[in-house]
């Protein structure tokens, strides 16, 4: 069994949106994902940074979305991966996250409040779908299902 630890691959523009978001925040990023269909990038920040990647009011998170002029969305890392799921589903609160190997994949059973699944999947689904995107980036977690 190789390691649950993913290497992370990023593009040139990753690269120059996280020195942006690093130099304008203080906060330090693991990761910038772009997700293109929702004209949205998402960074992963160091466990603990997240405040500082937030600042005050806001004013971090605002500066980087004015500059970049893209939605932001900021996911705290963790090494454990049912912690970095429960981070990458908030605000939703996640009650239980079960990860099973089966047959050489990982799978995240993720167990949430029955009136928050429709938040958690989101609009057409992109919530999930960023969930599932950095849990395989990040833990090789093959796929992501709520229950």
């Amino acid at each position: 069994m190789g390691s649950s630890k993913s290497e992370v691959k990023l593009s040139t523009d990753g690269i120059r949106y996280i020195a942006l978001f690093e130099s304008l925040t203080g906060a330090r990023a693991k990761d910038c994902y772009e997700d293109t269909e929702n004209n949205r990038l998402l960074f992963v920040v160091r466990n603990g940074d997240m405040g500082l990647a937030i600042g005050k009011g806001g004013d971090h998170i605002n500066r980087v979305k004015k500059t970049i002029g893209r939605h932001i969305e900021i996911i705290e890392h963790s090494d454990d991966p049912a912690e970095f799921i429960k981070n990458a589903f908030h605000p939703v609160s996640v009650r239980n996250v079960n990860i099973v190997s089966s047959d050489g994949k990982r799978i995240a059973y993720v167990e949430v409040a029955t009136k928050e699944k429709g938040l958690a999947i989101g609009r057409d689904g992109k919530n999930i779908e960023k969930v599932k995107r950095l849990s395989l980036r990040h833990h090789n977690i093959n796929d992501v299902i709520i229950q």
